[in-house]
C-alpha cells in the first residue's frame, strides 16, 4: 500500500521534541481562514475533529487529519511533512514557540500509486 503522507526528518526530530514536552500530538491541515493551509501540531485531542473530516495516515505514530474540504481537493496528491525556521501565520501550532513552522509538500500520485492508496479514515 501506498502511504498518503510521509515526514522528513527534520520534521520527525521536532515531534520527538514535542512529544517529549506535551506527550501523544496529532496534526490537523484546516482548508483556511486563520492558519490557511498550514499544518497544525496539537496535543492529541487538542482540536475538536469536524463530523467527515479525514485522517489520511501517522507520522511518527501522530495521527494527520485534514479538512473534508480540503481533503476533496489534495486527494490525488501524496503530502510530505516538513518543517521551517519562521512563525506560521497565527501561532496556534505547538512548534510556534520553538520558531518553527511545520509545512507540506505536495505532488501528485502516479497513476500506479493511485491503484494502491492506503484507505482513509473519517471523523
Amino acid at each position: 500500500m501506498i502511504s498518503r503522507i510521509d515526514s522528513t526528518e527534520k520534521a520527525n526530530d521536532l515531534i520527538k521534541v514535542l512529544q517529549k514536552k506535551h506527550g501523544e500530538l496529532m496534526f490537523y491541515q484546516a482548508g483556511g481562514c486563520c492558519e490557511g493551509t498550514q499544518p497544525q501540531c496539537f496535543e492529541k485531542g487538542g482540536i475538536y475533529l469536524r463530523m467527515n473530516d479525514v485522517c489520511i495516515g501517522e507520522v511518527e505514530g501522530c495521527e494527520f487529519w485534514v479538512d473534508h474540504d480540503l481533503f476533496e481537493y489534495w486527494k490525488h496528491s501524496h503530502f510530505t511533512l516538513d518543517v521551517t525556521d519562521g512563525f506560521g501565520a497565527g501561532g496556534f501550532s505547538l512548534e510556534t514557540p520553538l520558531g518553527k513552522t511545520f509545512q507540506i509538500h505536495y505532488r501528485l500520485f502516479t497513476p500506479e500509486e493511485t491503484d494502491n492508496l492506503t484507505p482513509i479514515k473519517l471523523a
